[in-house]
């Protein structure tokens, strides 16, 4: 399964126009959810491991990029793996998959990339209203 399939924000509220800085407006009265067994929580995923299809490790997941109320990236940290000091990419959510493993109480995520394409890649920065 992919991120976007099974990681619903509905606290977020309905989908509606997207704005450039802020999600859709909120609805005249609070709704409340039940997160389903099947859900993500990004707090799960901030610090897993991405690894290639044959094992390789791609770097770890930073954060959860939202936009009008949808997800619409994960940032990798992978400037350890590409032993350049701090970098980070952002990639689209369908392009990695995310699963938990019972038998091992914890969460994996696969991206069927390499080394050259996280080079490649352009760079993320946290900069501007994203500085830390």
């Amino acid at each position: 399964m992919h991120l976007p399939t099974i990681l619903l924000l509905a606290a977020l509220g309905t989908a509606g126009a997207a704005h450039a800085q802020s999600t859709p407006a909120a609805s005249s009265a609070p709704q409340f959810i039940t997160i389903s067994n099947n859900a993500i929580l990004s707090s799960g995923l901030i610090g897993v491991d991405v690894q290639s299809a044959s094992g390789k490790g791609l770097g770890t997941i930073e954060d959860v990029v939202f936009e009008g109320g949808q997800i619409t990236g994960i940032v990798l940290s992978v400037g350890e793996i590409l032993g350049s000091g701090q970098r980070y990419v952002a990639v689209d959510p369908s392009s990695i998959s995310i699963r938990y493993m019972d038998s091992e109480d914890k969460w994996h995520a696969t991206m069927n990339a390499d080394i050259e394409q996280l080079k490649s890649a352009p760079e993320f920065r946290y900069e501007g209203k994203w500085k830390r």
